[in-house]
């Protein structure tokens, strides 16, 4: 965009200028973040009028703050200056409408100083939101600027997650059977989760250890079934008895180590296995993506084998499938985007895609080697002269090995931000995974999307 101003000695009375703008509910988060303003009319999430229906109402200043984009930029532009702004709002606009500000030069005063008639319209139907007038000191001097790249601003809200967790909420809650909630972290996510409607927990564990994390958080824990167990092995044990005796229908890890949770789990005999092997999925709510991403095997399998593989896809299709993704797209990772000998993953991701192909694994589209670049940006992709539903559209990543996966996702978390839901597939029950670390949401998210997981499977 080329900016270029207009000096006072430039302007004449009937000069206009005017730019259009798409609202969106982001801009209206972005607007609240950076005046303080967190009104929840404005915010299409916080559903404020309380009215069941979740408009976003553009910010008055918000709307009003177009019409400095076009004195700043284009009239009379660079190096104007605001000396007062008149503003009567006349209607309210919404997300989702585009607005034009526009500008008239209504008389030049002394000093430098210019009149000028201000606007908001609302492009489909010309209705006036905002009309005011302002006057401006002019540039004194010409300025031309052939571009400003200003830094790119994504909002950082989860509304991936957010969906998922309304969908979960309108199901029947989960039994779910919490193995060794004694530490105030691993209770306090149980517990939420079942505020929300989303689990029935079956709390499992040492019951004084139980009792001084409830009483650590704040919770009162009448309402909710306790069962002994006072090593971790046997209370995983007993989860899995629950599963075989159909009181729960998910597990959830507390505070105890992995290993402990899952060895029961994967016993030939009495455990939970059912044809496949237990893999780890990450359903990641990224800020600024459309859809959300799911990163896998980030936790489970070390460095899978490509019959491993074949699994750790295939669960992956079945959760992305779950959460509404139709015919998930499922980008097999590698260093590059051709097959290399030399680079083993390479060859997987070969192999893959060509199984899919065949229809040895089914319900989406698999393609690969991708590098990562060109698994998720379609501009990467066909500079590479990769076409296919895959390339530049990847909902399902799919790393080599755990090294890859485990970083990816943690990059994604503290750096993009995203929020992460973490199940392990492959049992007989959805296993909800969740580190010490996790947030409140993500601890949400991981019921939510083990509820409706395990609801879908339910209806086979």
């Amino acid at each position: 965009m080329i900016l270029e101003n207009r000096m006072w000695e430039e302007l004449q009375p009937g000069m206009k200028a005017e730019l259009k703008r798409l609202c969106t509910a982001d801009d209206f988060y972005v607007f609240a973040a950076a005046s303080g303003n967190y009104n929840p009319v404005h915010l299409e999430e916080e559903d404020g009028d309380g009215d069941g229906q979740k408009e976003a109402y553009a910010p008055g200043m918000f709307v009003a703050s177009l019409i400095t984009a076009v004195l700043g930029n284009v009239l009379p532009g660079p190096g104007t200056l605001y000396r007062s702004q008149t503003l009567e709002f006349v209607q309210r606009a919404n997300a989702g409408e585009e607005l034009c500000a526009r500008v008239e030069v209504l008389e030049k005063l002394v000093g430098g100083i210019v009149r000028m008639k201000t606007e908001v319209v609302r492009c489909s139907d010309e209705a006036l939101i905002v009309t005011g007038e302002a006057e401006v000191i002019a540039p004194s001097k010409h300025m031309r600027f052939d571009a400003l790249e200003a830094p790119g601003l994504i909002s950082q809200r989860h509304r991936h997650f957010s969906i998922l967790l309304e969908r979960a909420q309108a199901l029947p809650a989960l039994a779910t059977a919490v193995v060794c909630p004694e530490k105030a972290h691993a209770l306090e996510g149980a517990l939420i989760s079942a505020e929300h409607g989303i689990i029935k927990p079956l709390l499992i564990g040492d019951p004084a250890l139980i009792a001084a994390s409830a009483e650590e958080i704040g919770k009162d824990l009448s309402e909710y079934e306790i069962l002994p167990a006072l090593t971790h092995r046997d209370a995983a044990r007993l989860a899995v008895q629950l599963v075989h005796e159909g009181r729960a229908e998910c597990i959830m890890k507390g505070h105890l180590h992995t290993d402990d949770l899952l060895k029961p789990m994967l016993d030939k005999q009495t455990g939970l296995r059912v044809g496949r092997r237990f893999t780890h999925v990450f359903v990641m709510d990224v800020p600024g993506v459309a859809h959300p991403m799911i990163v896998t095997d980030a936790a489970i399998n070390i460095a899978p084998d490509l019959e491993t593989k074949v699994d750790i896809v295939q669960n992956a299709i079945d959760v992305a499938i779950s959460i509404g993704i139709a015919e998930p797209k499922v980008g097999v990772l590698s260093a590059v985007e051709t097959v290399n000998p030399a680079i083993p993953s390479s060859l997987d991701a070969a192999l893959l895609s060509k199984m899919a192909e065949r229809g040895q694994i089914k319900g989406g589209f698999v393609d690969g080697p991708l590098a990562m670049d060109n698994a998720v940006d379609i501009a990467a992709a066909r500079t590479k002269g990769l076409r296919s539903a895959v390339a530049g559209h990847a909902e399902v990543l799919v790393a080599p090995g755990i090294d890859a996966a485990n970083m990816l996702a943690k990059q994604l978390a503290y750096i993009s931000h995203a929020e992460g839901a973490g199940l392990v597939l492959g049992a007989r029950v959805p296993v909800i995974l969740n580190s010490r670390s996790d947030s409140s949401m993500a601890r949400l998210a991981s019921a939510a999307v083990a509820s409706i997981h395990q609801n879908r499977c339910r209806r086979g």
